[in-house]
């Protein structure tokens, strides 16, 4: 057995059992007893989510927060909601997943080459988490970079764009944040010996129903990381 496993399943049992952040514990619980009428036959999660996916991923994917019916239902990050079923089918499409559906934790989901985590492990509010909500949970991000070591780190989104370089700031491998500009097919090779960064919009519903996201849009950036690790 090699040790990135150990490594990673001994920090996501951790993840799991935090309660740094009151308001996030709160919130996450009454979510889970009070439930949507469309899951009340389900068992909650209800905890914080931990990563998941290839433990020999050069591709970390970095989202926002479990969703309140979503991740924070199932336990798995994207499954069980909207944004994943764009995610896990652009992901699917692009070779990096086995299937397109994503709707609970056995069912049958693997990672190819790729690794999912979020900037926070708990379900917000509104899906807006504090800055030192983040902060809390930026020292788990920091360890999963450590034990994956992945050649591209793709941020979903400005929070987990920020969330990213905010590690590599207080580090002192970069200067500035604002040296780095977030945009849907954004890359940058930020510093010698850091993961190339690539950026694309959150796969919100309210970004993909309006048509600020689309799958060509995905594919595009998804192709790209492709490249870029084969080289």
């Amino acid at each position: 057995m090699t040790e990135e496993p150990a490594l990673l399943r001994a920090l996501n049992n951790e993840i799991v059992g935090c309660e740094k952040c009151p308001r996030l514990v709160s919130y996450r619980e009454k979510v889970a007893l009070e439930k949507r009428r469309a899951f009340r036959d389900w068992t909650y999660w209800g905890k914080p989510v931990p990563g998941f996916g290839d433990v020999q991923a050069q591709l970390l994917i970095l989202g926002l927060a479990p969703a309140a019916h979503g991740a924070n239902r199932t336990g798995r990050m994207f499954t069980g909601d909207r944004s994943g079923d764009f995610l896990y089918a652009a992901l699917h499409k692009a070779g990096f997943a086995n299937q397109a559906a994503s709707l609970h934790r056995e069912d049958g989901l693997r990672l190819k080459n790729a690794y999912i985590a979020a900037t926070c492990r708990c379900a917000p509010p509104e899906n807006k988490p504090l800055p030192e909500e983040i902060s809390n949970c930026r020292g788990y991000l920091e360890r999963e970079l450590e034990i994956l070591k992945p050649k591209a780190v793709l941020a979903l989104g400005k929070i987990a764009w920020d969330g990213y370089l905010e590690i590599l700031k207080m580090r002192g491998t970069i200067a500035s944040r604002a040296l780095y500009k977030f945009a849907h097919g954004a890359e940058a090779e930020v510093a010698a010996g850091t993961p190339r960064l690539f950026g694309a919009y959150h796969p919100s519903q309210q970004n993909t129903q309006t048509g600020r996201v689309t799958p060509a849009m995905y594919t595009s950036v998804l192709r790209r990381i492709r490249r870029f690790l084969e080289e």
